[in-house]
């Protein structure tokens, strides 16, 4: 695992509610994600297919994610979607967060994971200590 995702993924886990932005036709919509995980270098994030936010992001894939810690730091991930809900990734989430068991199974048709590609993270802070990573 690269460094930027080490630090990303800590930050995320240590604040565990974010937000994460779509596009429904010309209008932003946001709301709270919590879950995070790396698997083969890469962040991932789950959904349900039956949400909006999917049908947001497979027809424009490009999110943006946000959170702050008690410090006054937070950062802004975009980058792009890219669904991969292979069993393996599946039972690799469903390991990490148990509690994904009460909503879903590793055989559940609607239990997605969806990648960032083309990521790119910006650290930021009160103090203007600000600084931009690819990832």
């Amino acid at each position: 695992m690269s460094s930027e995702i080490k630090e990303v993924l800590e930050f995320l886990k240590e604040n565990p509610t974010f937000y994460i932005a779509t596009v429904e036709g010309d209008k932003p919509r946001v709301r709270p994600f919590g879950f995070v995980m790396e698997h083969e270098g890469k962040l991932y994030f789950c959904t349900n297919n039956q949400k909006n936010v999917y049908k947001q992001l497979k027809e424009k894939p490009y999110f943006e994610i946000c959170t702050a810690d008690k410090e006054g730091r937070w950062i802004r991930l975009r980058g792009k979607a890219v669904f991969n809900s292979t069993r393996e990734i599946k039972e690799k989430a469903l390991e990490i967060a148990p509690y994904l068991k009460t909503m879903y199974s590793a055989d559940d048709n609607l239990f997605e994971l969806f990648y960032v590609e083309d990521g790119e993270v910006t650290f930021c802070s009160m103090t203007g200590d600000n600084r931009t990573l690819k990832l």
